[in-house]
């Protein structure tokens, strides 16, 4: 078993900690408060002390980049903690795994598929272009050895309401009956990845050399609408039939006059507006990972919350 270095522990990391520590790997879990789960070594650090994380990092055998800073300050404070993770990897020679997203590839017809060119004009989405070409260019000089994971939007136990389908704003008024706003079309096709799918497939990067030196996408299943999730949700914890309601665009954009958050979603809103289809076969069929079917997840979340759901559901 290896030392593992988790930089982050929220709803990413905490998962990819609780997995690492099934496998009988060291863990310790960097934030800079020094929170994270139990059963880790926790350890308090600002990620973009390149020494600071060196140190931490040194005689492990991965370093993972499991990191989300506020939304609205990407293009600040991505780049100095990406360049101090560049120097740590280098220096330990510890693998580099980096949790990213699809913004990259910015709006596309049809499914999103890794060999996609990195092609988004939208600010957020060049940051995180620029992370991995940086990265890719550190690999195929030699100088470290990494590997980039792309999810779509997150959902399952402990989820955020960074994400559309969060606990607190989607599923919590929804198992009470209340109705939900969301900030477009939901009955658009759209890609949802369980958090716990995330966490195997980082930690199966990080020990596995066949993953090093590419993107990957993360195990997920079938594009379905936030409505078919809704209306599953609530059908397996015999709830009411939900009530999802979209967001008027000009509401929309009234609300980020006042809200940093809302006004950054106007750059990503496109993913909700037309079919948002990740294809993660690549990653299916190289490691022999199957996403978890939703009903699982679906169930997942609801016993996570206390509930049982039905008998027959």
């Amino acid at each position: 078993m290896g030392k593992h270095v988790i930089v982050g522990a929220g709803q990413v990391g905490a998962h990819l900690a609780g997995r690492l520590v099934e496998q009988g790997h060291d863990v310790v879990v960097v934030t800079r408060s020094g929170s994270g789960p139990d059963g880790v070594e926790r350890i308090a650090a600002d990620v973009t002390d390149q020494a600071r994380l060196t140190k931490i990092a040194t005689g492990a055998d991965t370093l993972y980049n499991c990191v989300n800073p506020p939304y609205n300050r990407w293009t600040q404070d991505w780049p100095p903690m990406a360049s101090s993770f560049l120097g740590a990897a280098e220096a330990t020679g510890a693998v580099l795994v980096t949790l990213s997203n699809l913004y990259g590839y910015g709006p596309v017809d049809g499914p999103m598929t890794e060999d996609l060119p990195l092609a988004t004009t939208g600010a957020k989405g060049r940051v995180r272009a620029k992370m991995w070409e940086d990265a890719l260019a550190a690999h195929q000089a030699g100088r470290i050895r990494m590997t980039e994971l792309r999810g779509s939007d997150y959902y399952g136990p402990g989820s955020t309401d960074a994400g559309p389908v969060g606990e607190v704003r989607f599923v919590a008024p929804l198992l009470a009956g209340k109705k939900v706003s969301y900030l477009s079309d939901p009955s658009v096709p759209h890609s949802w990845t369980y958090l716990p799918d995330v966490a195997e497939a980082l930690a199966i990067a990080g020990t596995d050399e066949r993953a090093w030196g590419r993107p990957w996408h993360v195990p997920t299943g079938p594009a379905v609408s936030t409505l078919d999730v809704a209306a599953r949700l609530c059908e397996l914890a015999g709830a009411p039939a939900p009530r999802v309601a979209a967001l008027p665009r000009p509401v929309f954009n009234l609300i980020g006059l006042f809200n940093p958050l809302v006004k950054e979603l106007r750059e990503t809103r496109y993913q909700f507006d037309k079919p948002f289809v990740l294809d993660s076969s690549a990653f299916q069929s190289t490691f022999g990972m199957a996403p978890t079917s939703m009903d699982d997840a679906l169930r997942a979340i609801i016993s996570a919350r206390g509930q049982r759901t039905p008998a027959g559901n």
